[in-house]
């Protein structure tokens, strides 16, 4: 209890302080000069790899799919995740604001090659070139989006706070169209000018004030098939799910940043308590074991 009053009370300061001059000032030397320490570090990639990294720093999105990304553990993950799908219920609350479902952690210990996929080597070295800093790795988020109405937190543009730069990757289990859910997003180089039209520091953002600064016809929405992947700088872009009209929408999201959040508290220990991850991680290698505990050495 003790501890979580003290990270919520650090988040605080670490959100408000990042208005100041001073610390904004000493915070980005601090951060430039951990770049410039690590870079030598960097893990070699391929020429496709780099070029989604590439997307990711101008778009701030980039799209590929399962097969073109080749890792081996795609097939046992995909079944683990098709496995899945009918254990999560459309609804498990009497709140008529529902719009998600998450698969419980013990439906996550149960298909354990979900979490595992995020930690592949191939993978992980992508997020951290993009990173550009070791990998804090969050966990896997197996979830059903609800077809209804309700339109609240991440169905409402947003940029993700918890650092610098946050790295969602995100697998569509079935065929998403326009009117399924996509996941959508306003390009970086809009979202830079609209921060500042906004005057936004967090939170979310409705429709009708968004779109009083940009058209809509800016929105890009990400559809594809079974095994679509989107990478997504959601802490550099104003991102959102769109509202399932269709069907539900099921997919899986990997959630990395670098090891020292701005916003601790938000990944005090993904959802998963610590003998959850203990048990998923010990065949893990040495490097593997380092993102899932990173918060060992966050202090």
């Amino acid at each position: 209890m003790y501890k979580r009053i003290v990270y919520k009370i650090r988040n605080e300061l670490s959100l408000n302080s990042q208005k100041l001059p001073f610390w904004c000032t000493q915070a980005e030397l601090n951060y430039l000069a951990a770049l410039k320490k690590h870079y030598s570090y960097l893990p070699v990639i391929s020429d496709y790899e780099k070029n989604l990294i590439a997307n990711l720093r101008t778009e701030g999105v980039a799209m590929t799919s399962l097969e073109a990304l080749s890792i081996s553990y795609n097939e046992i993950m995909l079944q683990a995740a098709k496995t899945l799908i009918p254990k999560i219920p459309r609804s498990i609350s009497e709140n008529k604001n529902e719009f998600v479902v998450h698969a419980t952690p013990q439906q996550i210990l149960e298909h354990q090659e979900i979490f595992l996929w995020g930690l592949e080597e191939r993978l992980v070295n992508i997020v951290e070139n993009y990173i550009g800093l070791p990998v804090a790795y969050h966990g896997a988020y197996f979830r059903r989006d609800i077809a209804n109405t309700v339109q609240v937190k991440s169905r409402l543009w947003h940029i993700d706070p918890e650092d610098r730069t946050v790295l969602k990757i995100v697998i569509y289990l079935h065929d998403v169209d326009d009117n399924s859910g996509p996941f959508e997003y306003i390009p970086k180089s809009f979202t830079s000018e609209l921060v500042s039209s906004l005057k936004y520091k967090h939170g979310y953002v409705q429709d009708q004030t968004m779109e009083k600064v940009i058209s809509p016809s800016k929105f890009k929405t990400c559809t594809g098939i079974a095994g679509t992947v989107i990478l997504a700088d959601t802490g550099g872009i104003f991102h959102r799910g769109k509202i399932p009209v269709s069907s539900d929408r099921y997919a899986v999201f990997f959630d990395y940043t670098s090891r020292k959040p701005i916003v601790h508290n938000h990944y005090r220990a993904s959802f998963l308590s610590n003998e959850d991850l203990q048990l998923l991680s010990k065949n893990l290698s040495p490097q593997q074991r380092e993102c899932v505990f990173w918060k060992d050495n966050f202090w």
